[in-house]
Protein backbone atom coordinates (compact mmCIF):
# COMPACT_ATOMS: atom_id res chain seq x y z
CA UNK A 1 0.00 0.00 0.00
CA UNK A 2 1.36 3.20 -0.83
CA UNK A 3 2.45 5.85 1.65
CA UNK A 4 -0.15 8.73 2.35
CA UNK A 5 0.37 12.12 1.18
CA UNK A 6 0.05 14.15 3.97
CA UNK A 7 0.43 13.35 8.05
CA UNK A 8 -1.39 15.61 10.17
CA UNK A 9 0.29 15.79 13.29
CA UNK A 10 -1.59 17.51 16.22
CA UNK A 11 -0.06 18.17 19.60
CA UNK A 12 -2.48 17.76 22.98
CA UNK A 13 -3.14 18.94 26.01
CA UNK A 14 -5.75 19.63 27.91
CA UNK A 15 -7.43 19.70 24.63
CA UNK A 16 -10.30 16.94 23.71
CA UNK A 17 -13.14 18.48 23.45
CA UNK A 18 -11.66 20.70 20.44
CA UNK A 19 -9.46 17.50 19.29
CA UNK A 20 -12.45 15.64 18.98
CA UNK A 21 -14.30 18.67 16.35
CA UNK A 22 -11.18 18.23 14.89
CA UNK A 23 -10.83 14.81 13.45
CA UNK A 24 -14.47 15.21 12.83
CA UNK A 25 -13.08 17.27 9.87
CA UNK A 26 -10.10 15.38 9.02
CA UNK A 27 -10.69 12.11 8.07
CA UNK A 28 -8.21 9.82 7.64
CA UNK A 29 -8.04 8.33 4.36
CA UNK A 30 -5.35 6.66 1.78
CA UNK A 31 -3.76 10.46 1.37
CA UNK A 32 -4.39 11.41 5.12
CA UNK A 33 -2.72 9.98 7.81
CA UNK A 34 -3.64 11.49 11.58
CA UNK A 35 -1.16 11.47 14.40
CA UNK A 36 -1.78 12.93 17.87
CA UNK A 37 0.67 13.65 19.92
CA UNK A 38 -0.75 14.15 23.64
CA UNK A 39 1.46 15.45 26.46
CA UNK A 40 -1.56 14.54 28.80
CA UNK A 41 -1.51 10.78 28.27
CA UNK A 42 -3.19 10.07 31.79
CA UNK A 43 -5.85 13.08 30.94
CA UNK A 44 -9.18 11.00 31.56
CA UNK A 45 -10.98 13.11 28.47
CA UNK A 46 -8.72 11.37 25.90
CA UNK A 47 -10.14 8.06 25.99
CA UNK A 48 -13.19 8.67 24.71
CA UNK A 49 -11.87 10.01 21.70
CA UNK A 50 -9.25 7.50 21.71
CA UNK A 51 -12.05 4.98 21.38
CA UNK A 52 -13.70 6.77 18.82
CA UNK A 53 -11.21 6.99 16.73
CA UNK A 54 -9.08 3.69 16.23
CA UNK A 55 -7.70 4.71 12.63
CA UNK A 56 -5.70 7.46 14.77
CA UNK A 57 -2.17 6.81 15.44
CA UNK A 58 -1.72 8.20 19.23
CA UNK A 59 1.56 8.50 20.31
CA UNK A 60 2.41 9.57 24.14
CA UNK A 61 5.25 11.53 25.15
CA UNK A 62 6.78 14.01 27.10
CA UNK A 63 4.66 17.09 27.52
CA UNK A 64 6.23 20.35 25.61
CA UNK A 65 4.56 21.24 21.83
CA UNK A 66 8.06 20.73 20.20
CA UNK A 67 8.58 17.38 21.79
CA UNK A 68 5.21 15.87 21.26
CA UNK A 69 5.61 17.20 17.45
CA UNK A 70 8.91 16.07 16.64
CA UNK A 71 7.60 12.36 18.07
CA UNK A 72 4.94 12.78 15.15
CA UNK A 73 6.94 13.65 12.44
CA UNK A 74 9.74 10.37 13.11
CA UNK A 75 6.25 8.67 13.00
CA UNK A 76 5.22 9.92 10.20
CA UNK A 77 5.53 8.38 6.73
CA UNK A 78 3.57 10.67 4.69
CA UNK A 79 5.06 12.94 1.90
CA UNK A 80 3.96 16.09 3.76
CA UNK A 81 3.54 16.96 6.92
CA UNK A 82 0.87 19.11 8.51
CA UNK A 83 1.60 20.35 12.00
CA UNK A 84 -1.83 21.58 13.26
CA UNK A 85 -3.01 22.88 16.66
CA UNK A 86 -5.75 21.32 18.30
CA UNK A 87 -8.23 24.19 18.25
CA UNK A 88 -7.68 24.94 14.66
CA UNK A 89 -10.59 23.86 12.19
CA UNK A 90 -9.99 23.74 8.38
CA UNK A 91 -11.65 24.53 5.48
CA UNK A 92 -13.04 22.40 2.58
CA UNK A 93 -10.08 22.31 0.10
CA UNK A 94 -7.21 22.26 2.42
CA UNK A 95 -5.61 18.80 1.16
CA UNK A 96 -5.75 20.85 -2.39
CA UNK A 97 -3.79 23.31 -1.36
CA UNK A 98 -0.64 21.51 0.35
CA UNK A 99 -0.82 19.08 -3.27
CA UNK A 100 -0.73 23.47 -5.17
CA UNK A 101 2.61 23.59 -3.02
CA UNK A 102 4.07 20.43 -4.03
CA UNK A 103 3.24 21.28 -7.62
CA UNK A 104 5.19 24.56 -7.21
CA UNK A 105 8.29 23.56 -6.10
CA UNK A 106 7.51 24.98 -2.37
CA UNK A 107 9.34 23.60 0.71
CA UNK A 108 6.32 23.81 2.52
CA UNK A 109 3.69 26.69 3.71
CA UNK A 110 1.22 27.69 5.43
CA UNK A 111 -2.69 28.83 5.38
CA UNK A 112 -4.25 32.10 6.71
CA UNK A 113 -5.12 32.80 9.52
CA UNK A 114 -8.69 33.51 10.92
CA UNK A 115 -10.12 34.16 14.07
CA UNK A 116 -13.61 32.56 15.47
CA UNK A 117 -14.82 35.80 16.74
CA UNK A 118 -17.68 38.01 15.22
CA UNK A 119 -15.49 41.71 16.50
CA UNK A 120 -13.50 43.88 14.98
CA UNK A 121 -10.79 43.20 17.40
CA UNK A 122 -10.36 39.58 15.72
CA UNK A 123 -10.44 41.31 12.03
CA UNK A 124 -8.03 43.76 12.92
CA UNK A 125 -5.21 41.08 14.11
CA UNK A 126 -6.05 39.31 11.20
CA UNK A 127 -5.56 41.78 8.96
CA UNK A 128 -1.84 42.43 11.17
CA UNK A 129 -1.32 38.97 10.65
CA UNK A 130 -1.20 39.42 6.95
CA UNK A 131 0.73 42.76 6.71
CA UNK A 132 3.15 40.85 9.53
CA UNK A 133 3.98 38.10 6.98
CA UNK A 134 3.99 39.36 3.90
CA UNK A 135 6.44 41.88 4.80
CA UNK A 136 8.71 40.44 7.55
CA UNK A 137 8.03 36.68 6.29
CA UNK A 138 6.95 35.64 9.95
CA UNK A 139 5.28 32.39 10.49
CA UNK A 140 3.19 30.92 13.62
CA UNK A 141 2.36 27.46 14.28
CA UNK A 142 -1.60 28.55 14.61
CA UNK A 143 -2.01 28.60 11.11
CA UNK A 144 -1.02 25.17 10.25
CA UNK A 145 2.40 24.78 9.05
CA UNK A 146 3.05 22.22 6.11
CA UNK A 147 6.51 21.13 5.41
CA UNK A 148 8.24 18.25 3.12
CA UNK A 149 8.90 15.34 5.43
CA UNK A 150 12.41 15.04 3.94
CA UNK A 151 13.54 18.67 4.31
CA UNK A 152 11.54 18.54 7.96
CA UNK A 153 14.50 15.34 9.09
CA UNK A 154 17.17 17.33 6.89
CA UNK A 155 16.97 20.72 9.05
CA UNK A 156 16.52 18.84 12.47
CA UNK A 157 12.87 19.32 13.38
CA UNK A 158 12.12 21.57 15.99
CA UNK A 159 14.73 22.76 18.51
CA UNK A 160 14.19 22.12 21.85
CA UNK A 161 13.27 25.36 23.15
CA UNK A 162 10.53 26.70 25.45
CA UNK A 163 8.98 29.15 22.90
CA UNK A 164 9.16 30.60 19.37
CA UNK A 165 9.71 26.90 17.71
CA UNK A 166 7.12 27.52 15.34
CA UNK A 167 9.13 30.47 13.82
CA UNK A 168 12.76 29.05 14.50
CA UNK A 169 11.49 26.30 12.35
CA UNK A 170 10.39 28.36 9.26
CA UNK A 171 13.53 30.48 9.30
CA UNK A 172 15.31 27.21 8.72
CA UNK A 173 12.54 26.23 5.79
CA UNK A 174 13.17 29.38 4.24
CA UNK A 175 16.52 28.44 3.61
CA UNK A 176 15.81 25.89 1.37
CA UNK A 177 13.39 27.21 -1.14
CA UNK A 178 10.16 28.91 -1.63
CA UNK A 179 6.92 28.71 1.12
CA UNK A 180 3.67 28.75 0.01
CA UNK A 181 1.10 30.73 2.04
CA UNK A 182 -2.41 29.48 0.61
CA UNK A 183 -5.30 32.10 0.52
CA UNK A 184 -7.47 29.19 2.22
CA UNK A 185 -7.68 29.74 6.02
CA UNK A 186 -7.55 28.27 8.55
CA UNK A 187 -9.63 29.12 11.66
CA UNK A 188 -8.74 29.25 14.89
CA UNK A 189 -10.23 29.91 18.66
CA UNK A 190 -10.43 33.10 20.06
CA UNK A 191 -10.60 31.61 23.84
CA UNK A 192 -6.77 33.30 24.76
CA UNK A 193 -7.48 36.19 23.16
CA UNK A 194 -11.20 36.54 25.04
CA UNK A 195 -9.44 35.22 28.57
CA UNK A 196 -6.48 37.17 28.30
CA UNK A 197 -7.70 40.37 26.44
CA UNK A 198 -7.41 41.82 23.10
CA UNK A 199 -5.32 44.45 23.33
CA UNK A 200 -2.98 42.51 26.17
CA UNK A 201 -2.92 39.63 24.41
CA UNK A 202 -1.94 41.37 21.33
CA UNK A 203 0.90 43.58 22.68
CA UNK A 204 2.48 40.28 24.60
CA UNK A 205 2.74 38.47 21.75
CA UNK A 206 4.18 41.48 20.08
CA UNK A 207 6.89 42.33 22.49
CA UNK A 208 7.48 38.58 22.72
CA UNK A 209 8.24 38.58 18.95
CA UNK A 210 10.51 42.02 19.08
CA UNK A 211 12.58 40.56 22.16
CA UNK A 212 12.91 37.08 20.16
CA UNK A 213 13.88 39.06 17.11
CA UNK A 214 16.22 41.56 19.17
CA UNK A 215 18.37 37.89 19.58
CA UNK A 216 17.24 37.08 23.56
CA UNK A 217 17.06 33.61 24.57
CA UNK A 218 14.00 31.48 24.30
CA UNK A 219 14.77 30.75 27.54
CA UNK A 220 14.54 34.22 28.97
CA UNK A 221 11.50 34.85 26.60
CA UNK A 222 9.68 31.81 28.68
CA UNK A 223 10.30 33.40 31.96
CA UNK A 224 8.79 36.22 30.36
CA UNK A 225 5.58 34.78 28.91
CA UNK A 226 4.93 33.17 32.85
CA UNK A 227 5.27 36.59 34.00
CA UNK A 228 2.94 37.97 31.74
CA UNK A 229 0.61 34.67 31.85
CA UNK A 230 0.31 34.86 35.71
CA UNK A 231 0.20 32.13 38.57
CA UNK A 232 -2.65 29.25 37.52
CA UNK A 233 -2.84 30.96 33.97
CA UNK A 234 -2.08 27.67 31.64
CA UNK A 235 0.33 28.50 29.04
CA UNK A 236 -0.34 28.18 25.52
CA UNK A 237 3.23 27.34 25.23
CA UNK A 238 2.42 23.62 26.86
CA UNK A 239 0.87 22.06 24.29
CA UNK A 240 -2.70 23.55 23.12
CA UNK A 241 -2.70 25.95 20.46
CA UNK A 242 0.65 30.15 16.86
CA UNK A 243 1.91 33.55 10.90
CA UNK A 244 3.12 32.63 6.37
CA UNK A 245 3.36 34.21 2.78
CA UNK A 246 5.26 32.30 -0.04
CA UNK A 247 9.41 33.27 0.97
CA UNK A 248 12.44 33.38 -1.28
CA UNK A 249 15.72 31.95 -0.40
CA UNK A 250 16.59 34.52 2.70
CA UNK A 251 13.97 37.23 1.35
CA UNK A 252 10.93 38.32 2.50
CA UNK A 253 8.20 36.04 1.61
CA UNK A 254 5.58 36.82 -1.18
CA UNK A 255 2.29 34.54 -2.31
CA UNK A 256 3.32 31.92 -4.71
CA UNK A 257 0.75 30.67 -7.50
Amino acid sequence: MRDPFVSVIIPVLRDAGPLAALLEVLHPTTDVEVIVAPGDAGDPALGPVRRAWPVVQWIDGPRGRGRQMNAGGARAVGQWLLFLHADARLNDGWLDEIRRAAEAGAVGGCYRLEIDSPLWQARLIERGVRCRVRWLGIAYGDQGLFIRRDLFHTVGGYRAIPVMEDLDLVRRMRRHGRLHCSPLGVSVSARRWERDGWMRRTVSNLWILLLYLAGRSPDRLAASYSAWSGPGRPSDRDGGASRCQGAGRGGTMRASS
